[in-house]
């Protein structure tokens, strides 16, 4: 699909399976954000996850990961830029335009979903690498949003890796510290954003572990008290690390989707 977005004043492309369903019926909501590089289609086209959404009656949605076309700023690099939109609203230029991704996720296309397909407004959302640290931030930032949030190999503490400082000196600028840990999962957990059960998966050598901060992330979740079941695997599958969080606001276990 593709649409008009007011939020990042361009046109803007999403995909959306919905499963099989009776007639009136309304389905619960799985948002999948995707990482640097990607676009909605990548989990759409590689990732098999249709008879599982069906299975669950799961509407599974997959925005862009930044804005797109003519007219807006881009960079040669890999991780600025399209298809770098860290899922944050830019406030420098020449970037404040348009890459207002989270304005976009969590307000324009999330009302746009609940309005033109059968949502019961019940919604989780998950993601991998820059798309886990965009799903991590946007429910804890946004937990009334999302039942849960599920993260594979996220980047977990952007303000302290090399992709994250170069992205959020861009977008954001150099002196906005405030920002910056607004943005960041791990300094969120350890300021206490968020009270829930956590479930952390790594890899014992992820080939980019500095890359994810991981050890933030474990260290942050340890800080506030949170109960913790960590493990550790030697997963052929690159540098996998999992986090899950059930909020407290809504009891784990109860309409729980990802």
């Amino acid at each position: 699909y593709a649409h008009a977005s007011g939020a990042c004043a361009c046109t803007m492309t999403f995909a959306v399976y919905v499963p099989p369903h009776a007639a009136g019926q309304k389905l619960p909501v799985l948002w999948y954000l995707s990482g640097l590089t990607c676009t909605h289609a990548n989990v759409m086209e590689k990732g098999e996850y249709r008879k599982a959404a069906a299975e669950h009656g799961v509407i599974i949605v997959c925005p862009d990961t930044s804005p797109r076309g003519e007219g807006v700023a881009d960079d040669p690099a890999y991780d600025l830029g399209q298809g770098a939109g860290f899922y944050l609203d830019a406030t420098q230029a020449p970037w404040a335009s348009h890459f207002r991704m989270e304005s976009y996720v969590t307000g324009e296309l999330t009302d746009l979903i609940d309005a033109e397909f059968p949502t019961t407004g019940a919604r989780s959302i998950m993601g991998h690498s820059m798309g886990g640290h965009g799903a991590l931030t946007l429910a804890l930032n946004h937990p009334e949003l999302f039942q849960s949030v599920s993260a594979f190999a996220p980047i977990s503490s952007p303000t302290r890796c090399p992709w994250g400082e170069k992205a959020f000196t861009a977008y954001l600028g150099s002196d906005d510290v405030a920002g910056w840990n607004r943005h960041d999962a791990a300094r969120l957990i350890e300021a206490g954003a968020a009270r829930g059960v956590y479930n952390t998966e790594s890899r014992k050598a992820d080939p980019i572990g500095s890359l994810l901060v991981s050890d933030r992330w474990q260290t942050g979740i340890g800080e506030i008290g949170a109960l913790i079941n960590a493990s550790f695997t030697s997963s052929s599958l690159n540098g996998l690390m999992m986090a899950t969080i059930c909020f407290m606001t809504t009891p784990c276990g109860q309409g729980r989707i990802s």
